[in-house]
């Protein structure tokens, strides 16, 4: 199976969005910003199906995509805060979490030779959170009562806090039992 097959373009293309989506952001294109992150989340979708649909599952991908939700993620966490659109205690909470999980696999698999903690629904839930908040964020930044002001959207910062949170313990407690049973 060929590398450069559908869902392969896609999550390429996700990955070199990510620079052009930092630069629309720090120099003030907020709505190219928001078209930028909206066709990232669509690649991020179409990817998926298209590898399925279509039996294109590589392992490169497998390894690529969840890279790119990471690149796009982390960026945006981080050029949101810069920017004073998400609280400081929320984005380490995110990069903490993500962290974690990525020294945990990295141990793991060193000492077990296996990759074998999937990805939980917990999981997805703290992705598909981050994402909403991101997209929320930059759709009041352009279209809200004040421009260049998303306001303070408590509740999802909560809701991103909690899941994060929960999904972290989750995928600790997982690689522990997958070590363990090693």
């Amino acid at each position: 199976m060929s590398l450069l097959n559908l869902p392969n373009i896609l999550t390429i293309a996700r990955v070199l969005i990510v620079p052009f989506f930092v630069m629309a952001l720090l120099y003030h294109y907020h709505f190219h910003a928001l078209v930028l992150f909206v066709t990232a989340s669509i690649t991020d979708l179409l990817d998926g199906m298209a590898a399925r649909m279509r039996n294109e599952q590589t392992q490169f991908g497998k390894v690529l995509d969840p890279i790119a939700d990471k690149l796009l993620m982390v960026a945006s966490f981080v050029i949101f805060t810069m920017l004073e659109w998400i609280p400081l205690w929320l984005t380490i909470t995110v990069l903490s979490r993500d962290i974690i999980v990525i020294a945990g696999t990295i141990i793991l698999y060193l000492s077990t030779d296996r990759l074998a903690i999937e990805v939980t629904k917990t999981g997805k839930a703290a992705m598909a959170l981050q994402a909403a908040l991101l997209a929320y964020i930059l759709f009041m930044v352009n279209f809200g009562d004040n421009p260049g002001n998303p306001g303070n959207p408590v509740i999802l910062f909560l809701a991103v806090l909690v899941t994060t949170i929960v999904s972290g313990v989750q995928y600790i407690f997982r690689g522990l039992k997958v070590a363990d049973g090693a």
